[in-house]
Formats: C-alpha cells, structure tokens, sequence
C-alpha cells in the first residue's frame, strides 16, 4: 500500500475542513494509500513538516490556499530527497488550482489528481525564497497579503476587491529600477513588476501561452499611474494580449536581477503573502528537480511536452 501525507491548512478558505477530510480517507483507501493528516498551526509550519517527513511517502497533499502551497513546496526543495507533490485548493483566489484544470469541489478534484499524471514543474526564486507562480513588487500587489483573514473568510474573493479598491485611491509609487535579463542591462521608473510561471494571477487571466517546464519565466513591467490609463489596462488584461499594450513591458528569461536605488515602501508578494526582510537586489532563477501528480485536463496548455 502507498502511502499519503495531507497538509491541511484549517485557516483557508470557508469549506468544511472535517467533512472534506473525511471524504477523502475514502478516497484514498479506494486508491491504495495510507494516509496521514497533519494540520498545519502557525506560519511556516507547512515547510517543516514536509522537511521531516520520512523519504517513503509517495504522495504529499497540500490542502490550502496558494500560500499552503508555496510552503509545502519551499521545505520540499529544502529536502535532500525529494518527494511527489500535489494541491488541492480551497483558498480565496485559487489561482494555481484554476490553472491545473480544477473546479470548486475539493473532492472531485482529488479523484483527478489520484487518476492524473506526474510532471516536472519549474519553481522560481527570488533571492533564494521559492514561488510557484508570482512574485509581484508596486501597485495592489500589497492587497493579498495586506487583505485581514476575518474578511476573506467572511466575503471571499469580494474581500479582495474592496481592499483594490482602497489602494486605487491612493497615489501610484514609480520606483526608479535597474535590471539585467538575457545579457543586457536596463533602467527606468516602475509602478509595478510581475514575476511569473503562471497564467493566472489575483483571480485573472493575464498570459495566454504559459509552460511551467520550458526553463523561463514570464515577467512584465508598466510605468501606468494614472487613474485613467490604470483603467484602461485593466480592461485591456481581459480582453487582448497585455503583452502588447501600450505602457506595459515584456520579457521572457530563467535568470533575472533587479536593483533599486531605495527599498520599496511595500514588500513584493510571493504566491499571495508577504517577503521579507524588504531589500534592493532581488536575484530571481529557476530551481529544477520538483514533480507534482496533476490532473491531465489542462497539461496540454501549460506543458511543452504534452
């Protein structure tokens, strides 16, 4: 018999954490594996558990939102063997989850994976700290990791949309910024970066023709400030390629290094929460070697070999 390790966040999202649980061990047991659940009770507890696990687990669940996720996978890499991931998500956005083909019932989902297919998926860092799928530094960026619990376990995703609304109101910050990408160097004044492996970011469709293991990743820059052109951009995001609209910059890269000339006033965002310390030089690569099980309705679009 296999065995399973679930990581279940209690904190995330709104669903029923016992009863999902419970239908799950069934779950399991239908598919010859012995299961553990461990729930995860402070900040960071997520790594170190799958930092301790013992080498003979087969599969390793995250139960959580996207930021359960990015610690389940940072203690993964910290591992000198490395183990099979996968995610479930019950979080507020669930970006990574829409991208891997998966709807809102945390069962059925399962089911999918258990009958899905293992592939190697590219993990991006940023001095050093993995992230999935985006790390972001400017404008509403600050909105995932500054929007309470209390709220976006009260109204969701709409919790979300009140806090944009609050930064929208506020003056937009042009930090001045020096990067090197693909042997050249460049310097400008930015309102917000993007980092990414992903083609969906905060709830939105961004990038239309993202692979998680072509060896790049996908960033893109803008200088927009006003209220007007923010807008507009935004519409834009929805209804053509943002990589090609005016005021927006975009590159594709597997090494990237970023200088300010002052520390932000806010911290970038990785995978919805918060880095720290805040610095000037950000070095952001790829980390190879990480295998997740993953439903086979959507690897044809974000694999190159599929």
């Amino acid at each position: 018999m296999k065995k399973c390790v679930i990581i279940c966040n209690p904190n995330s999202g709104h669903n029923k954490k016992k009863e999902i649980i419970e239908k799950f061990k069934q779950i399991l047991q239908d598919y010859d594996y012995a299961y553990d659940v461990k729930y995860t009770k402070y900040s960071g507890h997520a790594k170190k558990i799958v930092k301790e696990l013992p080498n003979d687990i087969d599969l390793v669940i995250s139960l959580g939102g996207d930021g359960t996720f990015n610690e389940v996978v940072t203690g993964n890499i910290e591992r000198k063997e490395k183990l099979l991931l996968s995610h479930i998500p019950l979080g507020t956005a669930n970006d990574l989850g829409v991208m891997f083909g998966m709807g809102k019932n945390p069962v059925n989902n399962l089911k999918m994976v258990l009958d899905g297919k293992v592939k190697e998926i590219d993990i991006c860092q940023i001095n050093k700290q993995p992230f999935v799928y985006v790390a972001a530094l400017g404008k509403f960026v600050d909105i995932a990791y500054d929007t309470p619990r209390k709220l976006k376990k009260k109204f969701g995703y709409f919790a979300y949309l009140i806090n944009a609304i609050k930064s929208f109101n506020t003056k937009t910050h042009l930090f001045e910024m020096e990067y090197t990408c693909n042997g050249e160097t460049y310097r400008g004044l930015y309102s917000l970066v993007l980092v990414c492996n992903a083609t969906r970011m905060g709830g939105i469709d961004v990038f239309n023709d993202v692979k998680m293991n072509d060896d790049r990743f996908e960033v893109l820059m803008t200088n927009i400030t006003s209220k007007k052109d923010i807008i507009k951009s935004l519409y834009l995001v929805k209804t053509s390629d943002i990589t090609k609209v005016p005021g927006f910059y975009f590159l594709r890269t597997n090494h990237l290094k970023i200088k300010l000339t002052e520390e932000p006033k806010k911290n970038w965002c990785i995978d919805g929460e918060k880095l720290k310390p805040k610095q000037k030089n950000f070095d952001i690569s790829i980390i190879k070697g990480i295998k997740m099980l993953l439903p086979t309705r959507e690897l044809h679009k974000i694999f190159i070999d599929e």
